[in-house]
């Protein structure tokens, strides 16, 4: 097994944040995610941010088509009010990634990774650097408007992005696909449908599921998720909040028993940043009408702090 790239602090310069607010919930199946940029900035992410010497500029929030709560239609919810927030964070992403600045998503609903992660993938394209995606998520979200009865997007980002829907989302930010198989891990999966996991395993996609860390443990999970990176590679994280067990994270639409507890999940991030490579994140499905005095939003902001060098060890 190839370890992970190791840490070393003085190889790169403190990154410049970019918060990017996206306030829809336009391909969920609950009300409420569009509260999430605003549920972030109360539990002070950018001071977190700021006291840890990073320099933060909040860009605001974007704008899109509201959320018209209608049926699916053709097998998709909100296809065009989809391709529209999906295109104005493209937009936005690209245009931190220029400028060399961190861009951080605040979501919002996962479909909104069509656009962070496509923006990524062609930024990386076009300067011949290599992409790692690290998909944090009780869920595959890789489905099909085949397969899943609902219809929400929020259930078909990756799939989007490797190639595998509607061409208005799939070719957003380029030709088909924006992402390839080998360039994604995902970790904590516990909750895929059965046509789902065909789709999965047709693909090829790594998935450390909630059975494998069990058994193997975070450390060695991390370890082969970040194995191979290197000073040429662009490390994307999307962090869905429901990555994390409930018993620490209730504020998420569709909570899923037996994710991280909070030892791992510190865990995944303090990996994360000791590889040093981070250069995008998204911050996902964050609901505060199902949170409990805004605490799960205080334990997102409390996992960044660590994915950008706060440590809860005593290493010198």
């Amino acid at each position: 097994m190839t370890p992970a790239v190791s840490a070393n602090p003085t190889a790169r310069a403190l990154p410049r944040i970019s918060l990017i607010g996206a306030p829809t919930d336009i391909g969920a199946g609950h009300r409420g995610a569009a509260m999430g940029p605003e549920a972030l900035r109360v539990a002070g992410l950018a001071e977190a941010l700021r006291a840890r010497g990073l320099e933060v500029l909040d860009r605001g929030n974007l704008g899109g088509p509201m959320n018209p709560w209608q049926p699916p239609r053709d097998g998709y919810r909100h296809l065009p009010e989809v391709q529209a927030w999906a295109r104005a964070v493209a937009e936005a992403i690209d245009a931190e990634l220029v400028q060399a600045r961190l861009p951080i998503l605040l979501g919002g609903d996962h479909c909104l990774a069509i656009g962070s992660i496509g923006a990524v993938a062609r930024h990386c394209r076009a300067r011949g650097r290599k992409l790692r995606v690290l998909w944090l998520d009780a869920h595959a979200d890789f489905n099909t408007h085949a397969i899943t009865p609902s219809g929400n997007i929020h259930g078909m980002p990756v799939a989007c992005l490797c190639g595998h829907g509607p061409l208005e989302l799939t070719t957003l930010t380029g030709p088909a696909p924006a992402l390839r198989a080998d360039e994604i891990r995902q970790i904590g999966i516990r909750a895929v449908d059965p046509g789902e996991r065909r789709l999965v395993h047709d693909a090829g996609l790594a998935i450390f599921d909630m059975r494998y860390v069990d058994e193997m443990g975070m450390k060695r999970a991390m370890n082969e998720a970040l194995a191979g990176l290197d000073a040429d590679t662009h490390l994307h994280v999307s962090f869905d909040v429901d990555f994390l067990d409930p018993g620490i994270a209730p504020g998420v639409g569709t909570t899923v028993p037996g994710g991280p507890n909070y030892r791992e999940a510190q865990l995944v991030m303090e990996m994360i940043a000791d590889s040093g490579r981070l250069a995008s994140l998204d911050i996902m499905e964050l609901n505060p009408a199902f949170d409990d005095h805004n605490r799960t939003a205080r334990l997102a902001v409390d996992l960044v702090e660590s994915l950008f060098g706060k440590s809860t060890l005593m290493r010198g």
